[in-house]
This record gives C-alpha cells, sequence and structure tokens, in this order.
C-alpha cells in the first residue's frame, strides 16, 4: 500500500526511471485485460517479455470488476502481485465520463424509448456520484502506485464543442480533487465521446487549464475521423500535456490502421515525452492474447531497429 508521501516520492522518481529522452522497451507498457485471462497470468505475461511496466483497467478473470472501483483488500494484493514481480502500474484506465452528460442527446437510432429512458437513468446516476466515484478512483491510484488516470468527456452528440464550456465545469471540478492528491487526469480521446480528433482534444483542453489535466493520446482512435495520425493530428496536441501514449494493435500488425511508429516515437522523443507507451491489443476474437504476444515481439523488433 501506498502512502501519499510514498506516492509522491515514487511520482518523482519516475521520470528518473522513464525520462530518458528516447523511447525504447524500457518504457514499454500494456493493458493487462487484453494480455492473459488471470491477474497472475498478466503477470506473467509481463515477465514472460521482459516488461517492467503495466496499464491496468478490468479485473482479468473478475467479470464486471474494474480497479478503479475495487475494494482496498483486493487492490493492496494486486499492488503486492506487481511488486514483487518487479512490475510497476504506469496508467489505470477508468470509464469516469464515459456516459452521457444530463441534458444532452446522443444518436443511437435503433434505440427503443424504453431502453433510451433505462440508459439516461443509470447515466444520470453515474453523473451524480462521479465525485464519489473518483474519490474511490484516486484513492486506488495511490494503492497502486500511479498518478495517472484515465477519463473521458461524456458520449458524443451532434455539436461537441457547444457543450465544451459544460464538460470543462465538470472537468475543472475533478482536477481540484484530483490536484489534492497529486494525480493527473489523463482525457482520452475516445471515438464515441466529444473529443475524438486531436484537434477536437486540444479545444477542450483549452478550458480546463489544470496541470492535473492531461492527454492520453490513442493515434487510432481519430483515424474514426479521417484524421491523419502523424504528423498531422500530433501537430495539434499541446505535447506538455502528453502523460501517456496508447498503441492499437492494429496499428502494428498488417491491417489498413496500420502506422508508423518508428516515426511517431522519433516525434514523441523530439518533443521530448517521458510517459510509458501502452500496448492496447484491441483485436478481440479467441486470438486476443496470442495477438498480445505477437504486438509486443512485433514492438521489441521496432524498438531493437530504432
Amino acid at each position: 500500500m501506498f502512502t501519499r508521501r510514498q506516492l509522491l516520492a515514487t511520482s518523482l522518481a519516475v521520470p528518473a526511471l522513464a525520462g530518458r529522452k528516447r523511447i525504447d522497451f524500457s518504457r514499454l507498457s500494456a493493458v493487462t485485460d487484453e494480455c492473459a485471462a488471470t491477474e497472475v497470468g498478466a503477470v506473467q505475461f509481463a515477465t514472460n517479455h521482459g516488461m517492467k511496466w503495466v496499464e491496468l483497467r478490468a479485473v482479468p478473470g473478475v467479470k464486471g470488476a474494474s480497479y478503479h472501483l475495487w475494494d482496498e483488500a483486493n487492490l493492496k494484493a494486486t499492488a503486492k502481485l506487481h511488486a514483487d514481480a518487479g512490475i510497476r502500474v504506469s496508467f489505470l484506465n477508468t470509464p469516469l465520463l464515459k456516459h452521457t452528460l444530463p441534458g444532452t442527446v446522443i444518436d443511437r437510432k435503433n434505440e427503443s424509448p424504453e431502453n433510451r429512458q433505462k440508459r439516461e437513468a443509470r447515466d444520470q446516476m453515474l453523473f451524480d456520484r462521479r465525485l464519489e466515484d473518483l474519490r474511490k478512483t484516486l484513492r486506488a491510484a495511490q494503492i497502486l502506485g500511479t498518478d495517472k488516470v484515465r477519463v473521458f468527456n461524456f458520449l458524443r452528440v451532434a455539436e461537441p464543442q457547444a457543450i465544451y464550456p459544460r464538460i470543462a465545469e465538470v472537468l475543472n471540478e475533478m482536477a481540484k480533487m484530483a490536484e489534492a492528491e497529486h494525480i493527473h487526469l489523463l482525457l482520452e480521446n475516445e471515438n464515441s465521446c466529444n473529443s475524438v480528433s486531436c484537434e477536437e482534444t486540444a479545444e477542450q483542453l483549452k478550458l480546463v487549464p489544470s496541470k492535473w489535466v492531461g492527454i492520453n493520446w490513442d493515434a487510432m482512435n481519430g483515424m474514426g475521423m479521417k484524421e491523419q495520425p502523424f504528423p498531422a493530428g500530433y501537430q495539434k496536441l499541446p505535447k506538455k500535456r502528453l502523460g501517456n501514449v496508447q498503441i492499437k494493435g492494429k496499428t502494428l500488425l498488417d491491417y489498413p490502421e496500420k502506422l508508423d511508429w518508428k516515426q511517431i516515437f522519433a516525434g514523441l522523443e523530439k518533443d521530448g515525452y517521458t510517459g510509458q507507451v501502452g500496448l492496447e491489443t484491441h483485436i478481440f476474437g479467441p486470438q486476443l492474447f496470442d495477438h498480445s504476444h505477437t504486438c509486443v515481439e512485433t514492438l521489441k523488433r521496432l524498438f531493437a531497429a530504432s
């Protein structure tokens, strides 16, 4: 278990370990629930590949469980499991604010009136308890030893920019809580939410000036809006606010979405990025875990070639 003082010490130590200008294998992380069917299996995955970092999201093998709201006893056991294996948690992925902002309308053509009513009631409940869920999330991050937490900016409406000020009010309120605990909230550019492209993400964050709110950049997500992730999209991001970078498996392997990660890493290095790069395989089906192995091996070859 990490106390606040220990977490602060850990946060200060991270740049010494991961802050080398070059992005190499020592800075690779991976979302565990896409690597193995159990926590132990995910740790073994990382250990077998010689990785020192993981990202946490859903608890592998525990249906419906998410680390951000897991009970403290289980979180402490998870922290010990990873610490004993010499593995650290680089990022805590959460679904915070990945729901409808009350009072807005999202386009779901095949949604029945009954289902819409149920969804809106559920989303109102999530909105009402957002600060309580954030409090639990910040505590979870401290126990797990990370100072970076993922958030979203609500499900996408027809004109996202029109509600950016309202969203900013919510994020600014959350930022104060995060600052008090020295935890960074990283807004992800997500296909289903109100900031998909790099330009939209940058525009949203102009209204959220806190240094405790940054970006979790997923290069592939912006492609859904015909964005060229690099260099065009990347150039629009406020570089100093990049806190985490995620790599989808399809951008590494032989898929239409494949990207030139050698050039992306070079750009990140040039701009002084000091965080980790996290594999989020996301090639679903019975071969998901096999694809995760293949992606890590591909990244090893890419780093070696660089």
